[in-house]
């Protein structure tokens, strides 16, 4: 079982930063695919960001391209987002997920076994 917990979000201005942080419970965090997904109030659930477990891949949203940065570190056991150029239409909870071991780093939350609880970024114009 994995535990994951995240942290860093806030409320910012337009044009902001922010980065979100996930802690994950677990001796092999290094071999698990990691991902951002977030939920607008009233909307689904989107993709935002994944991270292969080798740390090679990433892939991006792409209305997020170039303003956010998923990263890991391994000997932490973390996975961050980091959050430039913020807009008002980044107001979410942003969840960090973790897929099963050497697993697919996919954009589909299915591929994901393990979620955190969600922290609110909430971006005023």
């Amino acid at each position: 079982q994995v535990q994951l917990v995240e942290s860093g979000g806030g409320s910012v201005q337009a044009g902001d930063s922010l980065r979100l942080s996930c802690v994950a419970s677990g001796r092999t965090f290094s071999s698990y695919p990691l991902g951002w997904f977030r939920q607008a109030p009233g909307k689904e659930r989107e993709f935002v960001a994944s991270i292969g477990w080798s740390a090679f891949r990433t892939n991006y949203l792409d209305s997020v391209k170039g303003r956010f940065t998923i990263s890991r570190d391994n000997a932490k056991n973390t996975v961050y987002l980091h959050m430039g150029s913020l807009k008002p239409e980044d107001t979410a909870i942003y969840y960090c997920a973790a897929g099963r071991a050497y697993g697919r780093a996919d954009s589909q939350a299915p591929y994901y076994a393990y979620w955190g609880q969600g922290t609110q970024v909430i971006v005023s114009s």
